[in-house]
């Protein structure tokens, strides 16, 4: 009766071993890439609590993006002063599962469009804070809007690149 020999352990195939090594390259790139991304947006936004000023950099798309959540959800708004009001998302909407209170139509860049209203409490870094909220929902946005209904009721001004918001409302 011969006992049996512990066998050493079976080596990966080398092509199974190559791809696993390129996998972990691919994540590692990516969460690097990710992480450069994260830190160029939060360069793009500042508070200063002495004075209250929160300023936005204009962003390599041409825009100013302001941080911020939405009943406790984080969200980057596009700062967007042809707004009339705050607008999201219908993914968004369904994501937060808020409830539609109406129907609106809204004139945008793209035209006419139908959608509904919800309400959302509303948190932006450094800014103000807006319970209930009414928020336009629209089926095929790209990006949260933050509209007038929010920014009139602070002063802002725009010089090389940097938009500067206030507390308080416009002069």
């Amino acid at each position: 009766m011969s006992e049996s020999q512990p066998q050493p352990p079976r080596d990966l195939p080398g092509g199974l071993r190559l791809t696993i090594i390129w996998l972990l390259i691919g994540t590692a790139v990516f969460l690097g890439i990710q992480a450069m991304m994260s830190q160029a947006e939060r360069s793009r936004f500042s508070f200063n609590a002495a004075s209250g000023a929160v300023e936005l950099r204009r962003a390599p798309d041409g825009h100013f993006h302001w941080p911020g959540r939405l009943n406790g959800v984080d969200v980057v708004f596009m700062v967007d002063t042809g707004a009339t009001s705050t607008a999201i998302p219908r993914e968004l909407a369904d994501q937060l599962k808020l409830r539609e209170e109406g129907r609106v139509t809204s004139s945008t860049a793209g035209g006419v469009v139908n959608g509904t209203w919800s309400r959302a409490d509303l948190v932006l870094e450094g800014g103000p804070t807006v319970e209930r909220l009414r928020v336009t929902v629209l089926p095929r946005l790209e990006a949260p809007l933050l509209g007038m209904d929010v920014l009139s009721k602070m002063r802002f001004t725009l010089s090389d690149g940097m938009l500067r918001l206030q507390p308080g409302p416009p002069p």
